[in-house]
């Protein structure tokens, strides 16, 4: 009987960067343990860099909110 097709599921969006960076963490340390077979090694390395590129446009984000702020670009609102 041939094998039905492998699904390739698209790991959801962690819900935040504290999430994120917490499963990053944790995939590094089963990655790191050597204890992974290879596939699931390269998976990890996959979801592990889609989890970078997340924080990465966090942080990113926060850091121009943070520079607009320094900069004085908002305002408070004055009714004329």
């Amino acid at each position: 009987m041939p094998k039905a097709p492998a699904t390739t599921a698209q790991p959801s969006e962690p819900a935040s960067y504290e999430a994120a960076l917490e499963e990053l963490e944790q995939l590094v340390a089963r990655i790191e343990s050597g204890q992974l077979p290879l596939e699931q090694m390269l998976a990890g390395y996959q979801r592990g860099a889609q989890l970078l590129n997340f924080c990465r446009a966090r942080l990113e984000a926060v850091q121009e909110q943070i520079k607009v702020l320094d900069e004085g670009a908002l305002q408070p609102w004055t009714q004329d």
